[in-house]
């Protein structure tokens, strides 16, 4: 395991130098990998660990959306895709890939399936972190274990078939065999991880439930309402509106971020872009920290935890959230943002 300097403080990580492809087929070669749930991760990573040399089968409810895409990506029913009980008894190794109130859901059925000697696999810490909320209480004799790959399946998959890795986190909740650890590892490095550094089952969901509600989803939507409304309120059209607002942040700018830090766009930008942004940051920190701070409390408190239960539960959540989603897309920011992005040269028809 390497030691790597973040910003002055040594982490662990472990990268595909020191543990490559081949070890990790070594460890798992007698292994029967059962990916349950074929939704957001459960795609990406079945397909980047079977296209990888393992033993992939995938677990899914017969008749649904799921099984049919499960079905089109390749899987044969009877095969490499089996209806959920049935591929739990194949797995020794269970990826429980399901939505946090699937995993509630289902739960007491995955539980008769873990025999000595397997392993439970999460790729969120959420299900085992609030125990005493969702009733998911692994037996001791089994491995449970975590690879959080740290974006959406759907750009892991993508990042995969380009030669490329997602950065994943790993945690070891219980070593039952003794082989905890080659085994989450070789699985972090076999759906396609980057690298994957050291982390636990709590801390993984409360950074990963304040991520979510903060800069990578809530508060960024949060940021380009608040700016494309003052721009509108003062005149600027929408297509200015929006392209001064998303458009050059996630087409130019977020990129050379992505390449080589803040700084490197800063200094890639115009000096009066640059010396506003120096002036302001400072000024969105300060305001935004309290907020940030109670968010972080709430999801410490598992008040969050306990609103995505009670709201996802519901048999009518998909329904209503369909009508939150359409309230996105509908707004006047998002469909200048249609329009903007079927004007990109690559969306032009020749």
């Amino acid at each position: 395991m390497a030691k790597i300097n973040f910003g002055g403080t040594e982490e662990n990580v472990v990268t595909r130098e020191e543990f490559p492809l081949k070890k990790a087929q070594d460890v798992l070669k007698e292994e029967t990998i059962a990916v349950i749930g074929y939704g957001v991760q459960g795609p990406g990573q079945a397909l980047n660990l079977k296209d990888n040399g393992f033993n992939v089968i995938v677990g899914q409810r017969e008749n649904s959306k799921s099984w049919d895409k499960a079905v089109a990506d390749g899987w044969k029913p009877g095969k490499t895709l089996f209806p959920i009980e049935e591929a739990l008894d194949k797995g020794t190794i269970i990826q429980y890939l399901l939505s946090d109130a699937g995993q509630i859901a289902v739960w007491p059925t995955v539980e008769k399936y873990l025999k000595p000697g397997k392993a439970l696999y999460f790729s969120h810490g959420f299900g085992v972190t609030y125990k005493e909320r969702t009733g998911i209480i692994p037996p001791k004799d089994v491995d449970v274990i975590l690879v959080a790959p740290k974006g959406s399946g759907t750009s892991l998959r993508r990042m995969f078939l380009e030669g490329r890795g997602l950065n994943s986190s790993y945690a070891i909740f219980q070593d039952a065999t003794g082989k905890a650890f080659d085994r989450v590892v070789a699985l972090g490095i076999g759906v396609g991880s980057g690298y994957l550094f050291e982390t636990t089952f709590q801390k993984e969901v409360f950074s990963d439930l304040t991520g979510e509600r903060g800069s990578l989803m809530g508060a960024i939507q949060g940021i380009f309402a608040a700016q494309y409304e003052v721009l509108r309120s003062n005149g600027h059209s929408p297509s200015e509106a929006f392209n001064e607002t998303v458009e050059e942040l996630t087409q130019s700018l977020m990129p050379l971020v992505a390449e080589n830090g803040m700084d490197w766009m800063y200094a890639n930008c115009s000096t009066t872009a640059q010396r506003g942004a120096l002036d302001w940051w400072k000024k969105f920190r300060d305001a935004s920290l309290p907020v940030f701070k109670d968010l972080y409390s709430e999801v410490a408190k598992g008040n969050e935890a306990q609103r995505s239960i009670d709201a996802n539960s519901q048999s009518d959540y998909r329904v209503k959230l369909e009508e939150e989603l359409k309230e996105l897309r509908e707004s006047e920011m998002w469909n200048a943002g249609a329009a903007v992005r079927q004007l990109r040269p690559e969306n032009q028809k020749k």
